[in-house]
């Protein structure tokens, strides 16, 4: 059995958590087990209070006592993870764990160590978004690809799977929206089988409160710039 541990970092999501944490409860595949650990960044709302009224939809809830970020969010419960692989879910129903099966088919098939889900390789639907922010990605991910000599068409999807051991979360050095970036690279030094599975999307505009800005993509290609050159 392979112990998949799902990493849902949350912040004032009160309006989402128990339908997220539901929809991944409701997922099966054979010969995989999830461990779903929560991380509550500071929420000031009624987000803690639903988790701790649901102790059943998660095996572990790590309450940080301030807001420090999602980066420091992941960074908590990286190191509590314990499973085989990591497997990184917004709490904001952007992206959906009915799609778990198919991030999981090259684990179960081919021995997978690295999966990524791509918004941009035949999703059987994706919510039509800004136009900068895919332009942004698309050129943050031919960047990744030039220096590393990968073909991957979404690198900043929030589904990341990958073999737990394949990153140290106490050498992380990012805690901002580069992180991905740093853990992706890092991952990567070690990774043989890698895959990248379609997933649908459906993502939140800025006024319902999407937070990532355009200036955000200049930490990114720094920090692939750094992960490549000081690997």
């Amino acid at each position: 059995m392979t112990t998949v541990n799902v990493l849902i970092p949350t912040y004032n999501e009160a309006a989402t958590i128990l339908e997220i944490l539901n929809r991944v409860a409701d997922q099966t595949v054979e010969g995989v087990e999830f461990d779903v650990i929560v991380v509550d960044d500071g929420s000031t709302d009624r987000t803690v209070e639903l988790l701790e009224g649901h102790p059943e939809l998660y095996s572990k809830l790590i309450k940080m006592p301030v807001n420090g970020g999602k980066g420091a969010a992941v960074r908590a419960g990286l190191k509590e993870a314990a499973g085989d692989y990591i497997l990184f879910q917004d709490a904001d129903l952007e992206y959906d764990p009915n799609d778990y099966p198919w991030l999981l088919k090259p684990v179960v098939r081919y021995n997978a160590d690295l999966v990524m889900g791509s918004r941009l390789i035949a999703p059987r639907f994706t919510r039509v978004h800004n136009f900068w922010n895919k332009v942004g990605n698309r050129l943050i991910t031919f960047i990744f690809n030039i220096l590393n000599n990968t073909t991957f068409t979404d690198i900043y999807s929030c589904y990341l799977l990958y073999r737990r051991d394949l990153v140290n979360p106490d050498e992380l050095v990012s805690d901002g929206w580069e992180q991905q970036a740093e853990i992706l690279s890092r991952a990567m030094k070690g990774a043989r089988m890698i895959y990248e599975v379609p997933v649908s999307y459906h993502g939140r505009t800025i006024d319902e409160g999407k937070k990532i800005r355009a200036h955000h993509a200049i930490a990114v290609i720094l920090t692939i710039f750094q992960r490549r050159v000081f690997r």
